[in-house]
C-alpha cells in the first residue's frame, strides 16, 4: 500500500481528496503543521508527499528544499498545490517539486496525478536496493550534465579492496553492512563539503560514484579515507583485530593472511571541453584505479596531468 503524506489544512477540498484516495488503495496521513510533517517524513518515509502551497508558502519551499537536497530523499515524489490564480507568478526554479495541483481540481484529476507522478518515479527509480542510493542511469545522467556545465567538477570512484575475502570470512551480512557504512559515509561527507551540489551514486557491490565541485575533492577523498579506516575496524571480529588481519584459505586450502577493507578512490577532474561523453570519463577513471588498487591500504588518486583548458 502506497503511503501519501498531505500537507494542508484538515478542510475539504483536501479532506475530500484524502477520502478518495484512500478508496483507492492508497494510505493517507493529513498534517496541517510543517514541522510535524518534517520530523514525520524523516520517522516514516512515505511513497509521496502532497503539500498546499498556501499552508505556509516560505516554510513549504524551505521544506521541498531540504527533502530534494537530502542524497537519500532527493527522488521523493513531491506535488505541489496551488491556487490557480497564482500560477503565472510562481518561479519554479524556486520550488524543486515534480508536479503539482491546483486547489480547484477534482477527486479524479487528482488521482490521476498522484498515478502518473508514481509511475514516473517508478520509470525513473534506479536506487539501489541496499543503500537507496541512485543507480547506474542517474550516475550517467549526472556525469552528462557536469561534463557540459561550466564549471569545474571532480568525479570519484570508489570501492573496496579485500572485501571478497572479507565476505568469505564474516559472510554476506556483515559485507551488506559495510557497503551500508560506506554509502552513510559518503553521502555525510558529500554533503558537508559539497552541500546541494553534491552527488553520490552507487554503481552496484562495491563500486560508488561521487561528484563534487572540483575545489573539495581532495578534502572529501581525505576525510571518507580517515573515517572507513576508523569505522571498518567496528565490523572486524576482536581476535582478527588484535591479530592484524584476517585469516582465510584460498582455493588449493592454503591458510592466508588478508588485510580487512579498505577503500580505494580514482578522481576525474572534469571541466567544460574536456570530455565529449561519459565513456571517456570513465576510461580515465579506470586507468586511475588500475595504479591506486596497487597502493596498500586506503588511498586516493586525482589525475593531475596537466591538459589546455578552453
Amino acid at each position: 500500500m502506497k503511503k501519501i503524506l498531505l500537507l494542508s489544512a484538515e478542510v475539504p477540498p483536501y479532506t475530500i481528496w484524502a477520502e478518495v484516495l484512500t478508496q483507492k488503495g492508497y494510505r493517507v496521513e493529513i498534517f496541517p503543521e510543517i514541522q510535524e510533517a518534517g520530523e514525520r517524513v524523516f520517522f516514516s518515509l512515505p511513497d509521496m508527499i502532497l503539500v498546499s502551497e498556501g499552508l505556509h508558502p516560505e516554510l513549504v519551499k524551505d521544506l521541498i528544499f531540504a527533502l530534494k537536497c537530502d542524497l537519500s530523499l532527493a527522488s521523493l515524489p513531491i506535488l505541489l498545490i496551488v491556487d490557480p490564480e497564482k500560477l503565472p507568478r510562481i518561479d519554479w526554479h524556486e520550488y524543486f517539486v515534480d508536479d503539482f495541483i491546483c486547489e480547484g481540481a477534482s477527486s479524479e484529476e487528482v488521482i490521476s496525478r498522484v498515478k502518473l507522478a508514481l509511475l514516473r518515479a517508478e520509470r525513473l527509480a534506479d536506487n539501489n536496493p541496499l543503500t537507496g542510493l541512485p543507480g547506474n542511469t542517474s550516475i550517467l545522467r549526472k556525469i552528462e550534465e557536469v561534463i557540459h556545465d561550466d564549471g569545474e567538477w571532480a568525479v570519484g570512484y570508489v570501492d573496496l579492496d579485500n572485501f571478497k575475502p572479507f565476505n568469505d570470512a564474516y559472510g554476506f551480512s556483515r559485507g551488506d553492512e559495510v557497503i551500508r557504512m560506506l554509502a552513510r559515509l559518503l553521502v555525510n561527507t558529500v554533503e558537508f563539503y559539497a552541500g546541494p551540489k553534491g552527488f553520490v551514486g552507487h554503481i552496484g557491490g562495491d563500486d560508488f560514484v561521487f561528484i563534487v565541485p572540483l575545489d573539495v575533492a581532495d578534502k572529501v577523498a581525505q576525510e571518507v579515507i580517515q573515517k572507513f579506516d576508523q569505522l571498518v575496524l567496528n565490523f572486524v571480529d576482536p581476535e582478527d583485530r588484535e591479530r592484524g588481519c584476517l585469516l582465510t584459505t584460498d582455493r588449493q586450502g592454503v591458510l592466508c593472511r588478508i588485510p580487512w577493507p579498505s577503500v580505494s578512490i580514482a578522481i576525474v577532474p572534469v571541466w567544460a571541453g574536456r570530455f565529449k561523453h561519459y565513456g571517456e570519463v570513465a576510461a580515465v577513471a579506470a586507468q586511475l584505479k588500475h595504479y591506486v588498487k596497487k597502493v596498500p591500504g586506503s588511498t586516493y588518486l586525482i589525475d593531475r596531468r596537466k591538459e589546455e583548458r578552453p
